[in-house]
């Protein structure tokens, strides 16, 4: 009779990976996660070795959520049997936090009960971490923990202290979170002492011990290299062991971009090890295996390093070839610079207050408005008003968590109750404020959690119309929106769901407004949109290929934008730094664009893209003389020559 299989999934950081990892890491991470295997009514687990014990009532507790994998038709017995071999692999020595954890053990078990695998977001969630500037600078750090004297060191980031916003914060977290992760049933040990770790579990490399487990891995993971080796008896397995490990740092899969190999090793002195290297008609130590989309491609016997790299480019460059864009030469779009183009211009606050505060006196107050005028007001003057004028002190103040929540309540109150026309100066404040990385933080983490209350969302929504918005209201809307590109963490959150179509609904209208100075805004604000994609297709490519951040790449969304931005400059006649911006973000979008066959260079041919850009640098296609700024006309030039079929 089938028997089901059940993964617990438990939160080592008990909460506070989903309240600080956005600020500490730029991405939300809602858990560390513990997970154990639930089988024939026993949870059993990897930490100090294999345990076992009563489904929840392990030292972790209560599970945070429960998985169902499925069922098995394996009995107890054999899975015991199973049990007792993989306790010669996963034992003590050999843990480390992201490499070869309970989740490995979990996802190994997975695969041979079920032949299925535990969640993406469980097993991605190591290099999720390490894909951020946190985590990379934390990776050395993590490895001190684990490593045994005499363990190989790859080359790493800059240490932690360098770029950790709080260091001992960081490092406490990691401590307890280490030491929850590896406790056993027995009591914990008080030792200070590091963990140990053996060699080969200093790189990221995926376990797998049966058959199950290497066809999970391979159905998951595009491109994947396996070493077939024997460190106790083989010499050159021992030389080439540094190296494939070096490897699987540099050519690891990277979450950011989704490029790279998965890594494996088969321990060809174990009983399971030896069945893999049979059914894979191994003979020779080491060998390596090259797999791309689930099937072997290449193999290769011995140590020869050279040869091992370059057969594992060779699969890199099959699973991922680089975008055709990356031959051609385009000196003006590299040379531009992709910094966001900011509105940093601080306005006479007090008078900016004063104004605000004769609007909120001469509002008609409904009475089912919970805050008082004198309330607003005293939020204002005593708090945002002096934070806002201290960003001018060395170094600048940053605003709090509870400033803010003030400030955002009294915002939805006043835009309730302020007409358009008088919001202005309180969108022009946070105009200013989002230049507080604090602020932007704030702001992306409220996204999240509280779409419809955010000060973004409020100021977006209330533009029902860009033909009948008051031009003050707008102008300084679409300033605001691009300083939000200020923070990597906030600038991802524009480009996701509700808020990108709300920004888009702001923006694409804005592009072809009669006043010169809103579409000079709305230019910089979608210069700031296609530069902040670049900047990850650019990243991407520099890391090993792909096309940057997959999560924000949106076909559909592209094609609009870029249709706005040809139609923009076609119009624009006067401007020239408006079409300096339009052209430098239609570059951007199109440039190692993943889209750019399937859509974009089509779009281009009907749009007449070529000619439109062409027409700029001619008499009256822009001013009298056409586009004359030597850098403009050179950015113009290259990709109506280059970009655009």
């Amino acid at each position: 009779m089938p028997e089901p299989v059940k993964l617990y999934v438990y939160d080592l950081s008990n909460g506070m990976a989903k309240q600080m990892s956005l600020q500490l890491t730029g991405r939300q991470i809602d858990g560390i996660w513990h997970t154990s295997i639930v089988v024939f009514g026993k949870e059993i687990f990897y930490g100090q070795g294999i345990d076992i014990t009563a489904p929840g009532r392990s030292h972790h507790g209560n599970p945070l959520h429960i998985v169902d994998l499925g069922t098995t038709s394996i009995d107890e017995e054999t899975f015991n049997e199973y049990l007792d071999e993989m306790r010669e692999h996963y034992t003590a020595d050999k843990y480390h936090l992201l490499d070869f954890n309970c989740n490995s053990f979990t996802n190994d078990c997975a695969a041979f009960l079920t032949g299925g695998s535990i969640p993406d977001f469980i097993k991605d969630l190591p290099s999720d971490f390490l894909s951020t500037p946190f985590g990379a600078a934390l990776r050395p750090t993590i490895d001190a923990m684990y490593r045994r004297p005499g363990a190989m060191s790859p080359s790493q980031p800059t240490p932690a202290t360098t770029t950790t916003p709080n260091p001992e914060l960081a490092a406490s977290i990691l401590q307890a979170v280490a030491a929850q992760a590896q406790q056993g049933m027995a009591p914990a040990s008080a030792s200070t002492a590091p963990l140990q770790a053996t060699e080969s579990l200093v790189a990221p490399f995926h376990p797998v011990t049966n058959s199950a487990s290497l066809q999970s891995l391979l159905r998951t993971h595009k491109a994947v290299v396996v070493n077939f080796s024997d460190l106790i008896t083989c010499p050159p397995c021992r030389v080439i062991a540094p190296v494939y490990e070096q490897l699987a740092h540099e050519k690891g899969v990277k979450t950011n971009s989704g490029v790279g190999a998965a890594f494996a090793k088969i321990d060809l002195s174990t009983p399971s090890g030896k069945a893999l290297g049979a059914e894979w008609s191994v003979r020779v130590m080491p060998t390596f295996m090259f797999f791309l989309d689930g099937k072997k491609i290449s193999e290769m016997k011995g140590a020869d390093a050279n040869e091992l790299r370059s057969q594992i480019d060779l699969l890199l460059f099959q699973a991922y070839p680089p975008h055709p864009h990356t031959s051609l030469s385009l000196p003006a779009m590299q040379s531009l610079s992709l910094n966001p183009i900011l509105f940093t211009q601080v306005p006479a606050l007090d008078t900016v207050t004063s104004k605000l505060a004769s609007f909120i006196d001469s509002a008609n107050w409904p009475p089912n408005v919970t805050q008082s005028q004198a309330e607003v007001k005293q939020v204002l003057s005593s708090a945002v008003l002096p934070y806002l004028k201290s960003r001018s002190n060395t170094p600048p103040a940053s605003a709090s968590p509870l400033m803010l929540t003030s400030w955002a309540k009294v915002t939805a109150t006043l835009a309730q109750v302020l007409p358009l026309e008088s919001l202005f100066p309180l969108v022009d404040m946070w105009r200013l404020a989002l230049l507080d990385s604090n602020v932007a933080t704030w702001c992306a983490g409220a996204l999240q959690s509280a779409l419809n209350t955010t000060p973004l969302i409020i100021f977006m929504t209330k533009v029902t119309s860009i033909a009948s918005a008051p031009r003050a209201y707008l102008l300084t809307l679409l300033r605001l929106l691009s300083n939000a590109f200020s923070s990597s963490v906030l600038a991802p959150q524009l480009l996701l769901g509700q808020t990108r179509a709300l920004m888009t609904a702001v923006l694409v209208p804005a592009l072809l407004h009669d006043d010169a100075g809103v579409r000079t805004a709305a230019a910089s604000l979608v210069f700031n949109a296609a530069a902040f994609l670049q900047k990850g297709r650019v990243d991407a490519v520099r890391s090993g290929g792909g096309s940057g951040k997959k999560d924000i790449e949106d076909e559909d969304w592209e094609v609009e934008i870029a249709s706005a931005v040809v139609e923009a400059i076609d119009r624009e006649k006067a401007n020239e730094d408006v079409v300096h911006r339009l052209a430098a973000c239609l570059g951007c979008l199109l440039r190692l664009s993943p889209f750019y066959e399937s859509q974009m260079s089509s779009l281009l041919q009907v749009l007449q893209a070529k000619s439109i850009l062409k027409s700029k640098l001619t008499p009256g296609g822009c001013g009298t003389n056409g586009v004359s700024k030597k850098e403009a006309k050179k950015l113009v030039e290259e990709i109506g020559d280059k970009l655009c079929p």
